[in-house]
């Protein structure tokens, strides 16, 4: 993250120069956000401020708008990224590159807490929106850049998209099984950048509610996803060797996927205790005394008579049975769920972490925030179709 400080204006903190009745009671309410954003990092980033109660004006290009529209139609017509990344904004179009357009966005910033802004390198600056005139435009404005690569050098202005951050990262190193390589299953580049960017912001607010001062900040998609890779780097420079594994851990044993008499589960016992503790679930414990799982080294070492011996001695079990029995004796251990499994979770039944949005009038069922910083909302948050809101928000912003 960089930051770049304005000179403080004598103005005290006071929040948002407007008022929106969405979510008075959330922590951002009051907090404008203008999003010249696409694709998922940025985008999601201002849908966990959209969450906090911030309103969030995401500008859209008149030709189709934000392209992760038409990734697919899976719901109810929308793509499921999109839906995903955009619930609870107001969606206008505008052409940047149009003069009379750009005026009206610089008219926005000026009176925005926070822009936030993922387009193609260099793409902000051509078209006169660097952080410079951001900041010249309101020296209180919280400007946030999610980018690729950022810093100097000859990667600075490469496209990036989480794939290839993925790839630069590291990632498929550690992620796969022997000789085959995978991509993580979601966008976890794209989420790393993104999270850091709701972070970096939280904390310029903070700033700017006691110093009156506005921030620029870069947050790097190749940095939050290498950070995200301390471990394995921490490991490979000090002469560890890191190897694909599949669903087995590279340092702690047993911890992994192991059979039943009628399906997976999967057990992580973390210490010497823990493992004490399995050995008795299990009805083994001369487990404890064979010098090939002695200590936890001696298990990594010897993974594989160690799944045998435990597979063995689950034979007879269902995973059910396997499971309330690990849970007695204080192991964790779980079934291995499928999607479908997952969206008839009975502990996220049980804890209401399900909502509804309205997508283009349908009402989609989707996962709450993880940010419980209020009640939960009793209306629906909208996916809003393209530039459905461009009317309504020129014109309070006298930009008709």
């Amino acid at each position: 993250m960089t930051l770049g400080y304005n000179v403080p204006t004598a103005e005290a903190e006071s929040g948002s120069r407007g008022s929106s009745d969405r979510g008075s009671d959330l922590p951002l309410a009051g907090i404008r956000v203008l999003a010249i954003e696409q694709a998922v990092a940025a985008p999601l980033a201002t849908r966990h401020l959209a969450d906090l109660g911030a309103r969030v004006i995401k500008v859209e290009r008149p030709d189709g708008g934000d392209f992760t529209r038409s990734y697919d139609q899976t719901v109810a017509g929308t793509s499921a990224f999109f839906v995903w990344c955009n619930r609870g904004k107001e969606s206008i179009v505008l052409d940047l590159k149009d003069p009379h357009d750009a005026g009206r966005v610089r008219r926005l910033v000026s009176e925005v807490d926070v822009v936030v802004h993922n387009l193609a390198p260099g793409a902000m600056e051509r078209l006169g929106f660097g952080d410079d005139v951001l900041l010249d435009l309101n020296p209180r404005v919280i400007s946030c850049a999610v980018v690729g690569f950022a810093g100097a050098g000859a990667d600075a202005g490469r496209k990036a998209y989480d794939l290839v951050i993925q790839a630069e990262a590291g990632l498929f190193d550690v992620t796969g099984d022997g000789a085959l390589r995978v991509r993580a299953g979601i966008s976890v580049a794209d989420i790393a950048g993104g999270m850091h960017a709701v972070a970096a912001i939280l904390a310029a607010l903070v700033r700017r509610a006691t110093t009156g001062v506005g921030s620029s900040l870069t947050i790097s998609m190749l940095d939050a996803l290498v950070d995200w890779m301390s471990v394995p780097l921490l490991q490979e420079s000090h002469g560890v060797g890191f190897a694909r594994l599949g669903t087995r851990h590279p340092s702690i044993a047993p911890y992994g996927i192991f059979s039943t008499g009628d399906g997976d589960v999967l057990i992580a016992a973390q210490n010497e205790r823990e493992w004490t503790w399995l050995c008795g679930a299990l009805g083994r414990p001369e487990l404890r005394l064979d010098a090939r799982f002695a200590t936890n080294a001696a298990r990594v070492q010897h993974h594989a008579e160690l799944r045998a011996e435990i597979d063995a001695s689950l034979a007879d079990r269902t995973a059910d049975e396997a499971i309330d029995c690990l849970d007695r004796a204080g192991i964790a251990a779980c079934r291995v769920r499928s999607l479908d499994e997952v969206l008839s979770h009975p502990h996220l039944a049980t804890n209401a972490r399900w909502e509804h949005v309205d997508v283009g009038g349908d009402a989609v069922r989707v996962p709450r925030s993880p940010f419980d910083v209020g009640p939960p909302r009793t209306d629906q948050a909208v996916v809003p179709a393209l530039g459905a809101n461009t009317d309504d928000v020129l014109g309070e912003f006298g930009l008709s």
